[in-house]
């Protein structure tokens, strides 16, 4: 029988130390590390089957051109917000993490998904929930599915046993950090477990094609749970975000093999589920009865989806000596820079006051594209003169005033134009070869900040 070896991995970032070290040097924790058994027996260790006559590998190299590839169709499941972020719908033999925060909703949107594949046979196991609460969570949705199975189960080889005798088209697990399996000796939820039980539904769904989604646990700095090594072996990483106090939530792909990294999906929470908001827009723009100095609409773009979002700004005088510099949604260093490009530029005396920006509808955003509307909600609130609700901005600004261009200005005009905005104002470089007469807006170009000034006030 082989030597038992056991090695410490810092619980934090996952690094592995022959030895106990108090700090950990990778991320500068103290007190991470703790001591875990990483071999035990070589016997069907790691393989999901313990038949190895049944693996399906490549056992020698093959040109490039001589591998055989079939493209395989997409699942598309009855949520668009999920196809978007995934790429276009689920592929087979991709492994999915879907990252959040404690009651953001994780739970909800995979059963949701379990139950809305009426057409396929989806295995959701959990480690968390009893079938009993799983079953009435059901309750509570308005779907309803033959075709949906549920497992309370921790142990690996159990739960490979059940999919052996079931074969899903889907599996969902919930969550990862509560599985264990008997190869390694080491506490559920520990880097050598998270790590082995990823390594075995890795292989089950590429042998296999079956797609696999796991849920995964995040830290306090809002980083998935367990070593980074979780993230590189998986295909796609969703980010499921938002205020658990509020309705909305939002859905990022930070990793995806299969499509784009730059998509967003929203959703609102309600009892019955969550609900995919089709035009998010309209939810991100208050509804106001009067207008209001200090707010200002910007187009920006969020992979290939253009949103139309208010910015609001409070300029006042500082009252306790320090101005105070705020920012909700947005870059603080960003805002300050636009800041002292308004002081310089445009002569507005901003040393002394307080200044507070807020990105309505809790969105965090980066798009440079929202220079021109953070501007114009600072120049708003500091004159006390309200931006009309008719206009909306996209153009980035430059460190001389100047307004520069931004990409994909057909798509933000034409989502101002849905909306029903009469006026944008954008950079007189992005329209060049534009034919703005397709638009039912009224498209305003400008080249500096002071040409900006003149439409507003």
């Amino acid at each position: 029988m082989p030597k038992t070896k056991t090695t410490f991995f810092c619980q934090n970032c996952g690094s592995q130390s022959p030895k106990w070290v108090g700090k950990c040097p990778a991320c500068g924790e103290w007190n991470t590390y703790v001591e875990e058994v990483i071999h035990k027996e070589e016997n069907g260790r790691g393989n999901w089957k313990q038949d190895a006559s049944k693996l399906k590998r490549a056992t020698v190299p093959k040109k490039l051109h001589e591998v055989n590839f079939e493209a395989q169709p997409r699942v598309v499941t009855q949520d668009a917000e999920l196809n978007r972020v995934l790429g276009g719908g689920i592929v087979p033999g991709s492994l999915v993490l879907i990252g959040g925060e404690p009651g953001i909703g994780k739970s909800t949107l995979m059963l949701q998904i379990a139950l809305t594949l009426v057409n396929h046979k989806i295995l959701y196991v959990s480690g968390e929930e009893s079938e009993s609460q799983i079953k009435m969570r059901a309750d509570r949705m308005p779907f309803k599915s033959e075709n949906c199975f549920v497992l309370s189960e921790t142990n690996t080889q159990q739960i490979f046993q059940q999919v052996e005798n079931l074969k899903p088209d889907m599996l969902v697990i919930d969550s990862i950090q509560t599985l264990y399996s008997s190869h390694v000796e080491s506490a559920a939820g520990s880097v050598s477990q998270v790590r082995e039980c990823t390594s075995e539904l890795m292989k089950f769904a590429k042998e296999t094609g079956t797609p696999v989604f796991l849920v995964g646990h995040i830290t306090k700095d809002g980083s998935i749970a367990g070593p980074k090594v979780l993230e590189h072996m998986v295909d796609t990483v969703l980010q499921f975000e938002g205020d658990r106090h509020m309705s909305y939530r939002i859905l990022r792909t930070s990793k995806n093999r299969f499509g784009s990294t730059h998509e967003l999906g929203i959703y609102e929470m309600r009892a019955e589920g969550l609900r995919e908001i089709s035009n998010p827009s309209e939810i991100l723009i208050s509804q106001r009865e009067e207008q209001l100095n200090g707010v200002a609409i910007g187009a920006m773009l969020e992979g290939n989806r253009p949103l139309l979002i208010e910015i609001q700004s409070l300029v006042s005088p500082a009252t306790y000596g320090t101005p105070q510099r705020s920012s909700t949604g947005h870059d603080s260093k960003r805002l300050n820079m636009l800041l002292a490009v308004l002081e310089k530029r445009g002569g507005m005396r901003l040393g002394q006051q307080d200044v507070f920006l807020n990105v309505a509808g809790g969105l965090k955003v980066d798009d440079p594209a929202l220079d021109l509307a953070v501007c114009a909600s600072l120049i708003s609130s500091y004159e006390d003169s309200p931006v009309s609700h008719q206009i909306c901005f996209a153009g980035e600004v430059g460190l001389g005033g100047e307004i520069r261009a931004v990409n994909r200005i057909e798509s933000r005009i034409a989502e101002a134009a849905k909306l029903g905005f009469k006026k944008i104002i954008v950079s007189k470089y992005a329209i060049k070869g534009l034919d703005l007469a397709k638009f039912d807006i009224q498209v305003i170009s400008v080249s500096k900040l002071e040409e900006m000034y003149q439409e507003i006030v």
